[in-house]
């Protein structure tokens, strides 16, 4: 019933939200939504803790069930999903939302943590693409009602294009979903994981692993397929940007993990160089423009692109090693961006806009949390050793140079040489922002530094960055067991 739970609370109060509890003001609807959000948390501990499964008939004519479980892929992602679902409310706590009302707002919130939940406690193929869709809804009406509200063309634009990017990579992904049960006879993640794709060509295994890794390649999104995020992020509200950064493509780089690596790895293995190709050209493309780019908020969203780029190098490399380096960089890039997009709403809201060619105060003389807090998240952001962002984009690199043995050794050790370069550009970027926005002696126009729920989130966002620099091992311990169950006694 655990996993029930998780899942029922907030899905059911969305719904009320929606409903009965429209006429909420907000701070009633807020108080609503935080105590589902820690319920959920309570029951995803919990549940990661026992590892409950749910297995029951869905539509027995097609073999399809209701499958969900926890293992040591999922359980991380489940518990950063519960904790931003709680963060994302507390945060609102003191900022009313503008353009509909707080019921709906914050029904979206919850609606996407528990699409976001069924997708990574999905084991049935079919339930997790249905899941996946579930979350597109509501994040369209967080970018399109609830974003900038200085700009209406501006949310239209971004929320049309991150309809039609997601519902064609969505596409995409349902006919290689639909082609992998229709040849394998079955639905089942586990099985097909553990050799249920036995007898699917290997001409037929590469044709779904290229269906299903385009689809899931606007989600993430990886190089060329990304320019759908930074206009979502660039509009959304605060709460938006963190849970599209933090969750939605978190999905998709699972997704990766759960569809053609663990189904046809045969399929993905010959897919795999043009996938950690692109994953280096978008680092490259990210780093580049986060060099030149004027708003501080389209910078982050850039610079997520440049760090999937590191997720997916070590995805295709094919090895126990990038594969963990993957899962860890998942989590810290999460945490990473969710600070950052706390702390750079937090100052757009106080300045108005996010244009760094604007002169304005300097942060760490008139809101030194605020500035300490963007400069933890900057360095965090370009792998510096002790902080979260280190040992997923390190490892990634690793795994690169010594790829499997069936992948091209010597492509691959040039991907590798391109994504350090990517951490110098990471570091230059950091620097231009830290001194644009964190340095120098002005004072004036005053902001208000960060305080009450503001600062409660990213403190605990701050905390969260460090523990993972200093202490990755308890996180790499829980994914360990599931990547040498996927990969075998590869390295």
């Amino acid at each position: 019933m655990v996993i029930l739970v998780s899942l029922v609370v907030p899905a059911a109060v969305a719904v009320w939200l929606l409903t009965a509890g429209r006429g909420l003001g907000h701070r009633a609807a807020n108080a609503v939504a935080t105590a589902a959000s820690v319920v959920t948390l309570g029951a995803v501990l919990w549940a990661v803790i026992v590892r409950p499964t749910v297995d029951r008939a869905w539509v027995p004519s097609l073999g399809l069930r209701w499958q969900l479980a926890v293992d040591g892929i999922s359980a991380p992602l489940l518990l950063m999903t519960a904790l931003l679902g709680v963060g994302v409310v507390l945060h609102t706590l003191d900022r009313p939302p503008t353009g509909g009302t707080t019921g709906a707002f914050h029904a979206c919130l919850l609606l996407v943590e528990f699409g976001a939940l069924a997708t990574f406690y999905a084991r049935d193929a079919v339930l997790f693409f249905v899941a996946f869709e579930l979350v597109l809804v509501p994040m369209w009406v967080l970018i399109t009602r609830y974003g900038d509200p200085h700009d209406a063309r501006a949310r239209a634009d971004a929320g049309g294009r991150f309809v039609l990017y997601t519902a064609f990579g969505s596409t995409l992904m349902l006919v290689g979903i639909l082609a992998l049960v229709a040849k394998a006879g079955t639905a089942d993640l586990d099985v097909l994981a553990q050799g249920g794709r036995t007898g699917i060509p290997v001409g037929t295994q590469t044709l779904v692993a290229a269906l299903l890794v385009a689809g899931l390649a606007v989600k993430v999104p990886v190089f060329p397929l990304h320019t759908w995020l930074p206009s979502a992020h660039t509009t959304a509200p605060t709460a938006g940007s963190v849970l599209l950064a933090a969750v939605l493509l978190k999905m998709g780089t699972y997704g990766l993990v759960r569809l053609p690596l663990a189904s046809v790895p045969e399929g993905f293995s010959r897919v795999a160089p043009v996938l950690a190709v692109l994953g280096a050209v978008g680092i490259l493309w990210g780093g580049l423009a986060c060099l030149v780019e004027r708003d501080l908020k389209r910078l982050i969203a850039y610079s997520s692109v440049a760090h999937m780029g590191f997720v997916v190098l070590g995805l295709a490399s094919g090895t126990r090693t990038g594969l963990q380096a993957a899962l860890f960089a998942n989590i810290a890039h999460g945490v990473i961006s969710a600070l950052l997009f706390v702390v750079v709403g937090g100052l757009k809201e106080r300045w108005g806009d996010a244009d760094l060619r604007t002169a304005r105060a300097a942060v760490r003389e008139v809101a030194p949390r605020l500035g300490f807090a963007l400069v933890l998240g900057l360095a965090a952001s370009l792998g510096l050793p002790g902080l979260a962002g280190f040992w997923g984009e390190f490892l990634s690199v690793y795994a690169a140079w010594s790829p499997a043995d069936d992948r091209p050794t010597g492509l691959f050790r040039g991907l590798a040489v391109v994504a350090a370069f990517g951490t110098v550009l990471a570091a230059a970027y950091a620097l231009r922002v830290a001194r644009t926005v964190w340095a120098g002696e002005r004072r004036e126009p005053f902001i208000e530094d960060s305080r009450d729920s503001e600062w409660d989130v990213i403190a605990v966002l701050a905390l969260a960055t460090v523990l993972l620099g200093v202490l990755p091992g308890p996180l790499l311990a829980l994914t360990s067991p599931a990547v040498a169950s996927l990969l075998g006694a590869a390295r």
